[in-house]
């Protein structure tokens, strides 16, 4: 069948009761009631607080067929995941699903436990690592489910996504269960997108290197979602968060990319009093923060909110007095984390508040301007941001089709060429966020407009920018570096696309470079 990129997706995928086809950003409309997690009690004398994992993990009821689920706002330096999953397979319990709104790094260990079948199945938001190439290989019978930040609080809430045993990484945790992120030895800030797992997981098991008396000062997760804390030696290193896509930058690239940016903001007309904005955590965004903030003081603009991964350069929006408020998802260093701390503006948000597009209102529909990246920008403007050139998936959506469903002004800043590879080509390896949803790409070689925009477009001429059509950059890049060549793949589906609204928008196939490898 044909989504409404013009993609072709199979009638039948392995693993999936339903193939509904993307059909637009905002096409369907969903019925029904919300999931629900089953009902409990504790009576009064009882303690939640268990001597080991082992313990808790027998206590919860895990068993072989269950799904288990992690957070990773310790990014790189998370040390739950590996430590619950090597109990888990000491235990002997397998043919587990997976599912984490990240997992970074991935140890060897993990694909270990793929290939001794204690993991067969995973939904996923991001791949990185050796995972993605464990993926390629066919290590999984059925294909892994990507979603983006707002899809998956969706998935859990619309029962598409149940959850058995949710495993917190809580940096402070008192003995009653009550959570947060911002105090203790491993404070990673926002635990948001931990939040929808334990409001609707059958079992709750808190892990901590930081147990308080009760009651705890500040909750991110309230004690009435938790069903047992254990207490260990350490969950995480804080100094890790801060790695990976984070980066400031002085390329003089990304600095011009930066520039020709914030000359689309203004040209927007929307960089006024109370405008909203989210930009990325890469050289490119925090670069266009750093120029934004000279502009709004110059011309004594004082905007609503930011929002999304949160950064110490966006801390710096909000204590210079430019903005209101931050709604942080993710704290993504550690100035982040002491600004969720202390500033009673710096406001802690869950995932669904984010960006989940079936509840009653998310903030991204909110939201003025957003800048993101790309690995692939094709000439209907869809973007990719999960496969590299060579097919294997490396990466995740993360809030990308999120926020460019509802901003106003979808900005995405991406060099001309990846190396040697070109970014702008007539097909993206794969579809993640659609090209409607997309308003202009910004190029250290110009600036293409959607068509869809012509309002932009009018406003773009006076604005002394270098106007191209998206034609004429995938030319300039062919003619740079070559036109790009094709991965190949196998028929075998190793990878399931999600629009935000569970629809399917594309599929991923098995790259035929890594069959028997």
């Amino acid at each position: 069948m044909k989504v409404a990129t013009g993609r072709q997706i199979p009638d039948q995928i392995p693993g999936r009761r339903e193939v509904r086809p993307y059909a637009g950003p905002f096409a369907f409309v969903p019925t029904g009631v919300k999931a629900a997690p089953p009902l409990s009690m504790v009576r009064p004398g009882e303690k939640k607080v268990v001597d080991s994992l082992r313990e808790a993990i027998r206590l919860a009821g895990l068993k072989d067929g269950m799904t288990i689920s992690f957070h990773h706002h310790l990014r790189f330096g998370d040390h739950v995941i590996n430590m619950v999953l090597d109990t888990i397979a000491e235990m002997g319990i397998k043919d587990l699903t997976f599912t984490a709104t990240g997992h970074h790094p991935v140890p060897e260990s993990f694909i270990k436990h793929m290939e001794d079948g204690v993991i067969t199945r995973i939904e996923h938001a991001v791949l990185v690592d050796q995972l993605g190439v464990a993926v390629a290989r066919g290590l999984l019978k059925e294909p892994v489910t990507i979603r983006s930040h707002g899809g998956r609080p969706r998935a859990i809430e619309a029962g598409e996504l149940p959850i058995d045993v949710a495993f917190i990484a809580a940096p402070t945790a008192d003995t009653y269960g009550n959570l947060n992120g911002i105090d203790g030895p491993s404070h990673c800030g926002s635990l948001g997108y931990a939040v929808a797992d334990a409001q609707y997981a059958k079992c709750v098991v808190a892990v901590t290197d930081n147990l308080v008396p009760y009651p705890l000062r500040y909750i991110s997760i309230p004690q009435t979602n938790v069903d047992y804390v254990v207490p260990v030696s350490k969950i995480g290193d804080p100094t890790k968060i801060a790695t990976g896509a984070i980066r400031k930058t002085s390329n003089p690239r990304d600095i011009l990319i930066a520039q020709q940016i914030i000359k689309v903001m203004e040209a927007s007309g929307l960089v006024q009093p109370r405008f909203s904005f989210q930009a990325g955590t890469g050289g490119v965004s925090l670069a266009v923060t750093q120029f934004l903030t000279e502009i709004m003081q110059q011309r004594d603009i004082r905007g609503s909110f930011l929002m999304g991964g949160i950064t110490g350069s966006t801390v710096g929006l909000l204590e210079k007095g430019l903005f209101d408020i931050i709604f942080d998802v993710q704290s993504f260093d550690l100035d982040a984390v002491a600004s969720l701390g202390r500033n009673p503006n710096h406001c802690e948000v869950s995932a669904s508040f984010y960006a989940n597009p079936h509840n009653k209102g998310c903030v991204v529909n909110l939201l003025d301007v957003v800048i993101l990246s790309a690995l692939e920008v094709d000439t209907k403007f869809n973007v990719n941001v999960l496969t590299g050139s060579d097919g294997v998936m490396r990466t995740g959506p993360g809030g990308h089709q999120d926020t460019a469903a509802g901003s106003k002004l979808t900005i995405i800043g991406t060099p001309l060429l990846h190396g040697r590879i070109p970014a702008i080509v007539d097909d993206v390896v794969t579809v993640v966020t659609p090209g409607e949803t997309v308003d202009v790409v910004v190029t250290e070689y110009g600036v293409a407009v959607n068509p869809l925009r012509q309002d932009l477009i009018d406003r773009m001429k006076d604005a002394r920018l270098p106007l191209a059509s998206i034609e004429d950059l995938k030319l300039k890049a062919e003619k740079l570096a070559g036109k790009p060549k094709a991965p190949e793949f196998t028929d075998q589906i190793v990878g399931v696309v999600e629009y935000r609204d569970g629809s399917v928008i594309d599929v991923v196939r098995q790259p035929r470079s890594w069959v028997d490898r």
